[in-house]
């Protein structure tokens, strides 16, 4: 599942308490299996992930509790709802984890994909 959390409004998510306050919490969520997370970046207005999510609570309640957590704790403004697309096959997961990457450099944030900071994946959150 890829899942866009909505934009949000006004402040940038790359500011650095912030960003890391949600990479930090990507991690809670992956390690308290809230979710499976193998791709997770952060945009100075939006997010993207790659993530699974369990039958119960399911992915609405999970990313309403994240967003909640976030607008709370750190003043962040969301918009209502967000984005999800299924993952039907590895050739779309692939594709989609490459778009994702791509993302801050297709908006003129970076040169390389390696050089945008706000970015965690399953390898580093293994490691764990």
């Amino acid at each position: 599942m890829r899942v866009r959390v909505a934009r949000t409004m006004g402040r940038s998510l790359t500011e650095a308490g912030l960003a890391e306050a949600l990479i930090d919490s990507v991690t809670h969520y992956h390690v308290g299996r809230r979710w499976r997370c193998w791709l997770f970046v952060v945009m100075p207005d939006h997010v993207h992930g790659l993530l699974a999510f369990a039958r119960e609570p399911g992915m609405s309640a999970t990313i309403q509790q994240w967003k909640a957590y976030h607008a709370r704790q750190h003043g962040v403004r969301w918009q209502t709802g967000y984005f999800d697309h299924r993952i039907r096959n590895d050739s779309e997961f692939v594709e989609k984890a490459h778009y994702l990457r791509r993302n801050p450099v297709a908006k003129g944030l970076c040169e390389d994909e390696s050089e945008w900071r706000w970015v965690i994946g399953l390898n580093a959150l293994e490691a764990m």
